[in-house]
């Protein structure tokens, strides 16, 4: 008989707390309320969701865990409370390393190192020429001409300085300019019609994915993106987010799971919080008011960026 077959709901769920509960901020007492019995999958699956629900993952996301862990547990022959899912082909990934795959846009670099992102291309410029290895032009105007000139004038300003330009939202201006790289959040990526996407697609643009937790991880995969960028993992007040930080336990299990992708965290960043985020394993940390609000962003950035050289690599990102 498998090992599940007798389990409950409830047991699962508690099984699921007891272990992880402190790793995600919960307490290993987190009451989980009570569930019929069911057959084996139904155990998992119910189960799972409850306890990740419990674990304060939002509703979409503990969906989505629930059918990783069942896909998981079948995979495996029995169910296992301590392996929280993170192989790609449970959560209905596409193969890994995406970078094979037919419908892959262009690779990046896998560090992608310090990534500044910009308000105009005047700081594009100012922090290229500092050495910031990869940059983000987030402009913002309904102007359709001041965006025009202003994704140009990055596109110039970091021509001969080595940095990666990406260009936030405007794709079709960033592919008439030649930019490395176009970023999407997940509303834009999700505006895209089929046609406007293979355009982009076959433009040859690097595409960055931001996500906020896991089911928007998986459908940011669907697309087999360039790189995927995590967050907000700290409190911020750049912008309005609609889930609650993640935090570093989060990150690193979201680093796991993308580990065939280059990988940005982002979201509330500081130079004493950038260790524990470089030890989740990502390979790019991307801020904004740690330099375009600091009173020297040169050497600022150049001290960003000794502390992200320094950092020891993730063992699995070198397998």
């Amino acid at each position: 008989m498998n090992a599940i077959d007798t389990t409950n709901a409830r047991a699962v769920a508690q099984a699921i707390v007891a272990a992880h509960g402190l790793r995600f901020g919960a307490a290993m007492s987190t009451p989980v309320s009570g569930a019929p019995r069911f057959t084996s999958d139904d155990a998992v699956y119910r189960g799972a969701k409850q306890a990740c629900t419990a674990l304060g993952f939002i509703e979409i996301d503990a969906e989505c865990l629930a059918h990783a862990w069942r896909a998981q547990t079948e995979r495996l022959s029995q169910f296992d409370a301590s392996a929280w899912p993170d192989a790609p082909a449970d959560f209905g990934m596409g193969p890994f390393p995406p970078t094979a795959r037919a419908d892959a846009f262009p690779p990046c670099p896998e560090r992608l190192g310090l990534y500044a992102v910009l308000p105009d291309a005047a700081w594009v410029g100012r922090m290229a020429r500092a050495g910031v290895p990869t940059v983000q032009l987030r402009f913002k105007s309904d102007d359709a001409e001041a965006v025009a000139r202003e994704v140009q004038a990055a596109v110039d300003a970091v021509r001969g300085t080595g940095a990666l330009l990406f260009i936030n939202d405007h794709w079709q201006v960033a592919i008439a300019a030649g930019a490395y790289g176009i970023h999407l959040g997940q509303e834009d990526l999700d505006a895209l019609s089929p046609d406007e996407l293979q355009q982009l697609r076959a433009s040859g643009l690097r595409l960055g994915v931001s996500t906020h937790g896991y089911a928007e991880m998986v459908r940011a995969d669907a697309v087999s993106p360039s790189y995927i960028a995590m967050g907000a993992i700290y409190p911020t007040t750049l912008k309005r987010m609609a889930t609650a930080p993640q935090g570093v336990a989060r990150l690193a299990a979201y680093a796991r799971l993308l580990r065939g992708y280059p990988q940005v965290g982002i979201g509330g960043v500081d130079a004493v919080r950038l260790p524990e985020v470089l030890a989740t394993g990502v390979g790019s940390v991307a801020v904004v008011r740690a330099l375009v609000a600091a009173d020297d962003p040169e050497a600022t950035a150049a001290q960003w960026m000794t502390a992200m050289h320094a950092a020891p690599v993730s063992p699995e990102r070198t397998e």
